[in-house]
């Protein structure tokens, strides 16, 4: 592989990194602090990408769009955690896990009849589109550099509001002990419906920014929501920070494992043998990376505190 493809592959890692922070950030607080599961988290990345090309159809303006998109996927959030999931907090896992899948077949069947199964496409802002010239050789999408520094501006702003506010150590101390907070005259009821809608709308806000570079279509978020499950296991359930550096692992070895897997097994193998076995081998990379992380710290690389095993 030359340097300038690794170099893509380097930043498109990280751009997907960043993207899966933003989903499973969410999923991490939720199934941290309320201890729900939540399957259908992936379905607000989908909805968030939609309502951004709707809005943007309505206004013509990528700003406007990408604000409107957001308050409609919080109030979505809202009214779902207000007419379905609150009545799922004390059940248990089977049926949380039943009850969520049951609204992403409801989600992904409304949007099919609102704007139709087939793609739909959106550009960037005019003063972000286009390439711009990183090396002699390479020119890299601006709109892709673009979401990496909002990833992580949006990680560092997130970890002060965990770590350093009172929302935050309240949110820390549900995660620890939703009783205890509860008893000290916490409402966790609404500790939760902030917890939900909040992170539902990260999720929503990465599939806004995420819209202009994928194909906008209805089940989007499925594939993802499952590697933003591997993300905070590995990263550690709870745990921002933990999140944020399994994200950025996940997308890099997603990426160049898909890219150069075939190659190295080539010093090895024949090329037929490598061609059949590589494709399959970089599928499963993140999930051997999960396995691994699983077999020498179950609690994951970088547990919230009163989780470590």
């Amino acid at each position: 592989m030359s340097s300038t493809l690794l170099l893509i592959q380097l930043l498109n890692g990280i751009q997907l990194g960043v993207l899966l922070f933003l989903i499973a950030a969410g999923l991490t607080l939720v199934f941290g602090v309320m201890g729900f599961i939540n399957l259908a988290h992936g379905v607000q990345y989908m909805i968030g990408a939609y309502l951004t090309v709707w809005f943007y159809g309505m206004t013509g303006h990528f700003g406007a769009a990408l604000l409107l998109a957001l308050l409609a996927a919080l109030a979505l959030a809202l009214f779902l955690e207000f007419a379905v999931f609150r009545h799922l907090y004390d059940r248990d896992h089977l049926d949380q896990v039943l009850a969520t899948f049951g609204v992403i077949l409801f989600l992904n069947q409304a949007v099919k009849v609102i704007w139709g199964p087939t793609p739909l496409v959106i550009s960037p802002p005019e003063f972000l589109a286009g390439t711009f010239r990183l090396t002699e050789n390479l020119n890299y999408s601006i709109w892709r550099i673009a979401i990496i520094m909002i990833g992580f501006t949006v990680a560092g702003l997130l970890w002060f509001l965990v770590t350093k506010t009172r929302i935050g150590m309240l949110v820390r101390a549900g995660a620890t002990n939703a009783g205890m907070v509860g008893a000290l005259g916490v409402n966790i009821r609404r500790l939760f419906m902030i917890v939900f809608g909040f992170g539902a709308m990260l999720a929503g806000f990465a599939g806004s920014i995420a819209a202009p570079i994928y194909s906008v279509e209805p089940g989007m978020g499925d594939g993802l929501l499952i590697t933003a499950f591997v993300v905070i296991v590995i990263g550690g359930i709870g745990s921002i920070r933990g999140t944020f550096i399994a994200a950025l692992l996940v997308g890099l070895v997603d990426t160049l494992g898909r890219s150069t897997i075939t190659d190295i097994l080539k010093l090895f193998l024949e090329p037929s043998a490598a061609n059949q076995i590589g494709p399959a081998l970089a599928s499963m990379a993140i999930y051997i990376l999960m396995a691994a992380v699983l077999f020498f710290r179950p609690e994951g690389l970088f547990p919230a505190q009163g989780r470590r095993a």
